[in-house]
């Protein structure tokens, strides 16, 4: 009786607060309640290794840089975590790649419980969906995909590990193969070894494979949907032409430009610096991979103390960009850039509205694009301003780390356990910030309920320029 009383009085509880706070508040909610959980299980001795020690802030940034699968820590996870917490990691980064709801509403899907309204709003809230409609399958459909890509090349890459000589035991080739297969697919980043994958940094296979598993991860669940349907409708008998969506084709678009241009531009910088001693094949491999993984996935085949400058400035305007929206990255997300430049290319062309694909944008997502480019564009440089009061560390460093941390990349130049503990707090308010996105963390402040005043003001010219 005691324990019914005390399902409903939950019940009572949780069913008030979704009447009360709106569903990004509630999705925030769960994502503080899980970098809860992380902090926990963090302190678990069955996933520790004997006699560590970590400061409780170190601990926080780590939950907080987990559940955003950011990659950035401030101690060696190999001389923290055992095998079981490596484990333990690679669950946490389903449900912060994913996304929380998503997780979820897969065992929901599995145990064949009813999947009610309010869940299917929360979870086209946690996967930035337009529409209610067709949520519940794309989860279905995406989760699948990813979870099996992740075991098909886990298994793949632990025989070759094994065959090529990396690892001498077959266990460890199973235990890192599988490892290298998640970090890249939920674009997580972290080093358990303590040299990224360094050590396979002249393997091309290797590094064309994992820039494939980078790329389903960050392109977007719904352009996975879309490639889903597109094999599924090549092997029906329909007439239809199969059409993408406005999103799949942009996206795809972004990432064609963002990953072309970055690959010529690191090339151009770096082929007579970094890399004047590799084959020009190699130049140009080293380069592709540096475009992707700046933008995702925060594996590093180099120091980045060796680069210039300029190419790390580079480096932290794709980790600002991003992954595609509704994926396992972060940062202002492609689409938000490509809406603004072809926003300017219609300015410039004196068109009211932006036309691409034989499809207008909706003058609202223009406006959304152009203030979350602007917020985060601002939240970026106080951190920096911010950063460089605090830290005695260099301009560029502290620049990549920021960039780093709100890209939720996991890139660094060596200087994320050495900040302080302002510097640390601020990191991390940056990697949640990079995680739930930047119009959700606006959005998180409003009310539920907003007025309609009802009328409109009189138009005035001013002078712009």
């Amino acid at each position: 009786m005691n324990f019914s009383r005390r399902l409903n009085f939950v019940k009572r509880s949780l069913r008030r607060l979704d009447n009360r706070f709106s569903s990004i508040q509630i999705i925030v909610f769960y994502y503080l309640i899980m970098t809860l959980l992380s902090l926990l299980l963090f302190y678990l001795p069955v996933f520790r290794q004997q006699d560590s020690h970590v400061p409780f802030l170190d601990m926080v940034f780590m939950a907080i840089s987990t559940v955003s699968v950011t990659g950035l820590t401030t101690f060696d996870i190999n001389s923290v975590f055992n095998e079981a917490g490596v484990v333990m990691l690679e669950i946490l980064f389903h449900v912060g790649g994913l996304g929380i709801m998503m997780i979820s509403t897969f065992f929901f899907i599995v145990s064949k419980r009813r999947i009610t309204l309010k869940q299917r709003q929360l979870i086209m809230t946690d996967m930035n969906q337009p529409r209610l409609s067709g949520v519940v399958l794309l989860i279905k459909i995406t989760l699948t995909m990813l979870l099996c890509t992740e075991l098909v090349f886990g298994t793949i890459f632990s025989i070759y590990f094994y065959m090529m000589g990396y690892y001498s035991k077959i266990g460890e080739a199973i235990f890192y193969g599988f490892y290298q297969s998640i970090s890249a697919v939920t674009n997580s980043g972290f080093d358990v070894t303590g040299n990224s994958i360094i050590p396979l940094a002249n393997d091309h296979l290797f590094l064309i494979v994992i820039m494939f598993l980078i790329f389903i991860g960050g392109i977007g669940f719904p352009v996975l949907m879309d490639f889903y349907g597109w094999i599924m409708h090549r092997r029906s008998t329909s007439k239809i032409p199969f059409r993408f969506s406005l999103f799949s084709k942009i996206a795809l678009l972004a990432f064609v430009v963002l990953f072309v241009g970055g690959t010529i531009i690191i090339w151009l910088l770096e082929k007579n610096h970094s890399f004047h001693q590799l084959s020009f094949g190699d130049q140009w491999l080293n380069s592709a991979f540096y475009s992707m993984t700046t933008r995702n996935a925060g594996l590093q085949i180099h120091d980045l103390n060796q680069f210039q400058n300029t190419t790390l400035i580079i480096f932290s305007m794709l980790m600002f960009i991003g992954a595609s929206p509704s994926s396992v990255g972060g940062g202002i997300r492609t689409t938000t850039v490509a809406i603004i430049g072809l926003y300017l290319y219609s300015f410039l062309k004196n068109e009211e509205d932006i036309n691409i694909f034989n499809r207008r944008i909706p003058q609202n997502d223009v406006r959304k694009s152009v203030v979350v480019f602007m917020l985060s564009m601002g939240m970026c440089f106080f951190s920096i301003l911010f950063l460089t009061a605090t830290e005695e560390h260099s301009l560029i460093s502290i620049i990549v780390e920021v960039t780093s941390a709100f890209g939720t990349t996991g890139l660094s130049l060596g200087i994320t356990d050495d900040l302080s503990a302002t510097g640390k707090i601020m990191i991390a308010i940056l990697m949640f910030i990079g995680r739930i996105g930047m119009l959700y963390t606006l959005l998180l402040f409003v009310p539920k309920e907003t007025r309609d005043l009802g009328y409109e003001y009189p138009e005035e010219k001013i002078i712009i320029g």
